[in-house]
């Protein structure tokens, strides 16, 4: 049953100058899918902290021309003011979704309306491209059109500020107030001003690509080395457009590639889902790279910012590793790396958000170098680069969800260099007659074993949201005194911003913004971290366990042994 004011909003599109086919869409709902007419206009479509994603369609509760004009609006309104008197320019990308490139012309055509000028991809690039033209052309914003790894009918907008960062407080909630203030369509200026948008050319990426060479840290390694077995696949994404070449400029000439995935395709015919998370994603290039016996497997999603990997272990058998094992990885070959070589001034760090792995931060203590802990979410690692830009230098980091960075150039999570990164350990480990999987085997050795886990509950249902506050609630009022046999020795509540010490009662201050997490460390160096999600009736729990590392010959079964106490730990906690 439509509601009155659901139908008046319906009548208030029907009545506007949107176009005719949208105008037949709703009248073909209003007869044949009411529902999915509900669905469409029972509410718009939250543009949150980072910008806007969901269901592609007509409506309001739909991504298409108008609620991109929407957004594009409500941004050109907020640059106007912030840079009032000022030329303002910005650039924007997209990836292989459906309707990227149209939805990028209209955000193109918006600001070119309003008199700023635009700075346009003229073909699908990796969002860190993004980031780093909005740097190297000085643009005020910058414009992604993309959706991640969601599903096929998907799409959305990520709006970036002048660092090559996504949005921050205060300006996130600026452009955010901006966009809700346009209530209509009719309210945004589509009149496109063709003279105020050009194409970026060539010398953007090429840029990129000697930023990327001056990164690599063992070129006489890759050089020895340099023919081992990589086996690509872009996923149907951006990541096609550069990785391969990327690799093949450092001299990587085993590089082949998964054809059946190499065409930039927003119905991701050949997954379930685009995710490099997910075993399924990967399964054609784990096929191939068994079929020519390759050492490396590298994934990237839709808009190459994430990556995953696959690796031999010590039997040859390819197995994947998680975010947070290449993550550690990433870290601890920079480190050595810049150790070898004595490139280390005495001002370096590392960064990583609070529910990825500890090793990254024993990693750091043990090199004497500090390791900065964020909130979760890449732009937060980025404001931390910010912040300490030419002063400090950031040597390396990242996040548990596959998105990783190396340097400053960029200031969002990087496949494309990440991949390139990633070959070149595999190159310098196989030039010292090692791999990738001895090298984690060996930081195990030195540091522990850590394994990390995520659990993700979807409580559905109109009470869905208030449960999940209960379980919070409960965590707080009653925490847990021991968890998997080991006792919790603190609780970092950061919501509340404090961290208190269970065994003496002692509390301190933490330094991060307020965001609603417990987590609970416990006596042997475990962690177990609850986090809400802001958007969806979702919470999830991150486990981090740490043990003594038994032996690379006994990896294996420890793993397996972690994982049944990660089970008993979810019991204990009613998850």
């Amino acid at each position: 049953m439509i509601s009155l004011d659901v139908q008046e909003k319906i009548n208030q599109w029907l009545n506007s100058s949107i176009d005719q086919e949208s105008k037949n869409e709703i009248l073909r709902l209003q007869k044949e899918d009411p529902k999915e007419l509900l669905e469409s206009f029972y509410t718009d479509l939250d543009f949150g902290t980072g910008g806007l994603r969901g269901v592609m369609g007509v409506g309001s509760n739909r991504v298409n021309k108008y609620s991109i004009g929407i957004a594009t609006q409500g941004l050109a309104n907020y640059l106007k003011k912030q840079f009032s008197g000022r030329p303002i320019s910005v650039a924007i990308a997209y990836d292989s979704r459906n309707n990227s490139s149209f939805f990028a012309r209209t955000a193109a055509g918006v600001l070119s309306a309003n008199g700023i000028k635009v700075k346009l991809f003229s073909e699908l690039r990796p969002t860190p491209l993004l980031s780093f033209a909005v740097r190297q052309l000085e643009c005020q914003a910058g414009i992604v059109i993309t959706a991640s790894h969601n599903p096929p009918e998907y799409n959305g907008y990520k709006v970036y500020w002048e660092d090559g960062a996504q949005v921050l407080p205060p300006h996130d909630k600026g452009i955010i107030g901006e966009v809700r203030a346009i209530g209509h369509p009719d309210d945004v200026n589509f009149k496109e001003d063709t003279k105020l948008i050009e194409c970026i050319d060539s010398s953007v990426e090429k840029s990129y690509q000697e930023k990327l060479q001056q990164i690599i840290l063992s070129k006489e390694e890759i050089k020895q080395a340099g023919d081992l077995k990589i086996v690509y696949t872009s996923i149907h994404g951006s990541g096609i457009t550069m990785v391969p070449k990327a690799l093949e400029d450092l001299g990587f000439s085993g590089v082949t590639i998964v054809e059946s995935q190499a065409v930039p395709d927003g119905n991701f015919p050949t997954v379930t889902s685009p995710n490099p998370e997910e075993k399924e994603a990967l399964d054609l290039a784990l096929q191939q790279a068994e079929a020519l016996g390759a050492d490396l497997v590298l994934g990237t999603d839709p808009d190459a910012d994430r990556v995953g990997i696959a690796v031999r272990d010590d039997e040859g058998n390819l197995i994947l590793l998680n975010g947070n094992q290449t993550g550690a990885l990433l870290v601890a070959y920079q480190i050595q790396r810049r150790k070898e070589k004595g490139l280390m001034r005495g001002n370096e760090y590392v960064a990583k958000t609070i529910v990825t792995t500890d090793l990254i931060s024993d990693l750091a203590k043990k090199a004497g170098i500090p390791c900065y802990e964020t909130l979760t979410g890449f732009k937060y690692i980025a404001e931390v680069i910010g912040k300490r830009e030419g002063k400090e230098l950031f040597i390396g980091g990242g996040e548990e969800s596959y998105g990783y960075l190396v340097d400053e150039f960029v200031r969002d999570k990087d496949a494309v260099l990440s991949a390139v990164v990633i070959s070149e350990i595999a190159a310098y480990a196989k030039a010292q007659k090692s791999s990738l999987y001895q090298m984690l085997m060996d930081i195990y050795a030195q540091n522990g074993l850590y394994h990390e886990e995520l659990v993700s509950i979807t409580i559905k249902g109109m009470d869905g949201v208030e449960k999940i506050k209960e379980m919070m609630s409960s965590l707080r009022t009653a925490p847990p005194k021991t968890l998997g046999g080991s006792e919790v020795v603190e609780i970092r509540d950061i919501a509340n911003g404090i961290a208190k010490n269970v065994l003496d009662g002692s509390e301190s201050k933490i330094s991060l913004p307020s965001s609603n997490v417990l987590q609970f460390v416990l006596a042997d160096g475990s962690k177990i971290s609850a986090r809400p999600s802001g958007t969806e009736p979702k919470i999830k729990f991150y486990f981090s366990i740490k043990e003594k590392f038994q032996g690379s010959a006994a990896y294996k079964n420890q793993r397996n042994d972690i994982k049944s106490r990660i089970d008993f730990i979810r019991k204990e906690l009613g998850v």
